[in-house]
């Protein structure tokens, strides 16, 4: 039995891709951790907020890696050099991907009281028309 996909139409052309998009990011891990928002601030124009408390700027790095943006954050566990009475803030790390669509690009990024913000902008592409010349079957054969 074959997996049947929305991707298989036969009007949806070329949209392979968008299909394995969709699968990598069904199988990201949906722990909860770190909590984020998404909102959107205006037209084409976007802004992912990460709570992370706790980490400091070199604890962190954003990538983009095949139109997925990639935040990571690791911190150095000194738990070894202190004596907790109670420790409910534990060190851990942590990875988060968000799948951008074509044409949107990260702005910038910057760490406010324990939040992180990655500022994305959708380009919004021109309009092309092309007319396509059509040829006669013979015209085809003389090639």
């Amino acid at each position: 039995m074959t997996k049947a996909s929305f991707a298989s139409h036969p009007y949806l052309l070329g949209f392979e891709q968008l299909e394995r998009m969709l699968e990598r990011t069904a199988k990201n891990g949906n722990d909860g951790y770190p909590p984020y928002n998404i909102e959107s601030r205006g037209e084409g124009v976007y802004r992912i907020t990460i709570a992370v408390a706790g980490f400091a700027e070199t604890d962190l790095s954003i990538t983009l890696e095949s139109a997925q943006l990639v935040v990571r954050g690791k911190q150095e566990d000194d738990a070894h050099e202190r004596v907790f009475l109670h420790r409910g803030i534990a060190a851990r790390q942590f990875q988060r991907q968000f799948v951008l669509a074509d044409g949107v690009e990260v702005a910038g990024a910057h760490l406010e009281n324990g939040l992180l913000h990655i500022d994305l902008r959708k380009q919004t592409p021109e309009s092309i028309v092309q007319r396509i010349k059509i040829g006669t079957a013979d015209a085809r054969k003389e090639r």
